[in-house]
């Protein structure tokens, strides 16, 4: 399943109910899963971003429905990555010339 890393930063709205954040964070690993997908961990953090999430979801198109989802509570902004293992870009690399 790939595995997509979202970077956060909360809007003006989403610190302003910062003592609300880790029930949405509940609410959004509920929202993961019910879209055939699994929460791998999320972080608070320090710095540029407030939070990382990193999950797998079954397809772009999941992952995309989570992120308009739970963009549309206004409470955070998003960045997010599509990752890949060491082997799975080892396998990339073999096909280069």
């Amino acid at each position: 399943m790939p595995i997509y890393i979202t970077l956060y930063k909360f809007t003006d709205q989403g610190i302003k109910t910062a003592k609300e954040s880790a029930a949405r964070v509940e609410a959004a690993t509920k929202l993961v899963e019910s879209l055939g997908g699994k929460s791998l961990g999320v972080y608070y953090t320090m710095g540029e971003y407030d939070l990382v999430s990193i999950g797998e979801l079954p397809n772009d198109e999941a992952m995309m429905t989570f992120l308009l989802r739970h963009g549309q509570l206004g409470t955070v902004r998003t960045t997010t990555l599509k990752a890949f293992t060491v082997e799975q870009f080892a396998e990339l690399a073999k096909k280069l010339p």
